[in-house]
């Protein structure tokens, strides 16, 4: 286990992170910023790029960006080193008509993304944020501060409560946010005063719903860190963290972070990793460098992308859910994603370069497998490898209450994250 200092400081700035990037939206945002701080220069994908080697770049596309860093000796067949993460995490999306709610209650109409953990929402304070699209052509970000909470229904109101509860994914979700008449009252009105904006000119929002906590250390001795989003901003963060490190001595690899939206659905969007961002932008980097198809699918052979996204830890009440063998566990090292039905796209060798980039850190690994009788999800990994060729490796850390409001990490295994990163990253 690494020295405990820089490990804290890792966790507290993700915290900071994690309260940046409330929603897709943000979190892109946060990644450029971050990365402008860092020297990296943002471009539009709608204007010319440069054409030389050198240079540190990100672009933002909807809810998912992409940073990375031409050496100065890169070449048309110059290999590229892709982190893989996303930036959605699942729970609420406001629908059309968001402003509902009956005798005397304001409520938000709002639907089920993805795959949340319905009951983990419950008694929580939450916040509204996300992207609105006004009548002027802006689009501004928008965030409240805690707003919103799903009340759960009093146990002597429902006395079997404790033998099972099941939320109704319509009628056992719609959080409460005020008190009046929906008729007279608009819930964008809040978002909107939340940019700045009148809501009069909104013509168009996306706007999800998040745990209002920040993200903490705990535990004896500050073992543990809980947080909203850790999947899987845990990946985002530490790849921002691993590219500024890396990219000032950047050399004979080209590191570049590809931070996804839309891997909660299946990533099948214009910024997902099913859909052509990345592929636009590796082309226009190697056209930059005189690529022509040839060169440009000799600089793919010659690739990997490490796609990091969460896995389970071994879970001390159900360990039956887990393989009886392979139960990696918080604290004890990032891990090492396997599947025979390809679900994880990691083989031998990408196995053997994981442990390569491991051993550079000084990090401990784990692997991670599921129980047979209890099949596991998927992430971008596949999809990439599909997409371009690339040889790709899935990893992650282990957590606990994946798909929970509010997730559980190691500390240690997050900083360690990062650390592999950046050996990843310089090739």
């Amino acid at each position: 286990m690494p020295d405990t200092s820089p490990a804290l400081a890792h966790a507290s700035d993700l915290a900071d992170f994690v309260a940046a990037s409330p929603s897709s939206y943000h979190a892109a945002e946060e990644v450029a910023r971050r990365l402008v701080d860092g020297g990296f220069t943002r471009l539009d994908e709608a204007d010319a790029w440069p054409s030389q080697a050198g240079g540190r770049y990100v672009i933002v596309r909807d809810g998912a960006a992409i940073g990375w860093a031409v050496p100065a000796d890169a070449t048309a067949t110059t290999s590229v080193h892709v982190l893989g993460a996303h930036t959605d995490s699942p729970g609420f999306k406001l629908k059309p008509k968001p402003t509902t709610g009956a005798k005397g209650w304001l409520q938000a109409a709002v639907e089920v993304y993805g795959g949340p953990l319905l009951n983990s929402w419950l008694d929580r304070e939450l916040r509204l944020a996300g992207r609105l699209a006004l009548a002027d052509g802006r689009v501004v970000l928008a965030a409240t501060g805690p707003l919103l909470r799903l009340p759960q229904l009093a146990i002597h109101l429902d006395r079997g409560v404790n033998d099972g509860l099941a939320l109704d994914k319509q009628t056992g979700t719609q959080p409460v946010w005020g008190l009046g008449e929906p008729e007279a009252e608009d819930i964008l009105a809040e978002l909107a005063a939340s940019a700045g904006v009148d809501a009069a000119e909104i013509r168009g929002f996306d706007a999800v719903v998040a745990d209002a906590a920040r993200g903490t250390v705990f535990g004896k001795d500050d073992a543990f860190f809980a947080s909203g989003r850790l999947d899987d901003l845990a990946s985002v963060h530490a790849g921002v963290v691993a590219l500024i490190e890396a990219a000032e001595s950047a050399k004979g690899v080209i590191p570049m972070l590809a931070a996804f939206d839309h891997e909660e659905l299946g990533s099948a969007s214009r910024s997902g990793a099913a859909g052509p961002i990345l592929e636009d932008v590796l082309e226009r980097i190697y056209a930059s460098l005189g690529a022509d198809a040839e060169e440009l699918r000799r600089a793919y052979a010659s690739s990997w992308c490490l796609s990091s996204d969460v896995g389970h830890s071994v879970h001390p009440n159900y360990q039956q859910r887990h393989d009886p063998v392979v139960q990696p566990v918080l604290g004890s090292g990032p891990i090492l994603k396997i599947n025979a039905n390809q679900r994880y796209a990691t083989d031998a060798l990408g196995a053997a370069a994981w442990a390569g980039w491991c051993e550079s850190a000084g990090v401990s690994s784990q692997e991670f497998v599921s129980n047979n009788a209890v099949p596991c999800g998927s992430t971008i990994g596949p999809i990439t490898a599909t997409r371009l060729g690339i040889r790709t490796v899935d990893v992650g850390i282990p957590i606990l209450s994946m798909h929970s409001a509010r997730e559980l990490a190691g500390v240690s295994d997050l900083y360690d994250l990062s650390r592999v990163a950046r050996a990843f990253f310089a090739g």
